[in-house]
């Protein structure tokens, strides 16, 4: 891996609300990772594309649509129909309590729900990508 933890953040479905996104992007870059942020309205599939041209790290998944049951997991079965199953997938907005259970079974690494400090997101993958 390189020095440099790369990012994509990305907001997948048609969620339209981007702040939280932005804010995490610019928190990830202010910490000295490289972040590549998708835009609003992306699929599954153009995730894993922009992840595995960009040779991303991780991938961090801004949803607040409701959706995330069924879009994250397709993001995980793209990485590993892709040989990228090794590119760490998080996660954050409003995800209901009962389902961050199901989502780390799915094989996300970790769920950020409203009002976590920007900082924890940076050390999970700081503790997860380096060294």
């Amino acid at each position: 891996m390189a020095d440099t933890i790369r990012v994509v953040v990305a907001k997948v479905g048609l969620d339209g609300h981007d702040r939280g996104a932005k804010i995490i992007a610019r928190a990830l870059r202010d910490a000295g990772m490289e972040v590549i942020y998708t835009g609003l309205h992306q699929t599954p599939e153009q995730v894993v594309e922009a992840t595995i041209q960009e040779d991303a790290d991780a991938i961090g998944v801004s949803i607040l649509s409701g959706a995330h049951m069924t879009l994250l997991p397709r993001i995980i079965d793209l990485l590993k129909e892709n040989d990228a199953e090794d590119v760490l997938v998080f996660c954050g907005g409003t995800i209901p309590k009962e389902d961050i259970p199901k989502l780390k079974e799915a094989g996300v690494g970790e769920v950020f729900t409203p009002g976590t400090p920007t900082r924890k997101a940076v050390e999970y993958l700081q503790g997860q990508l380096v060294g």
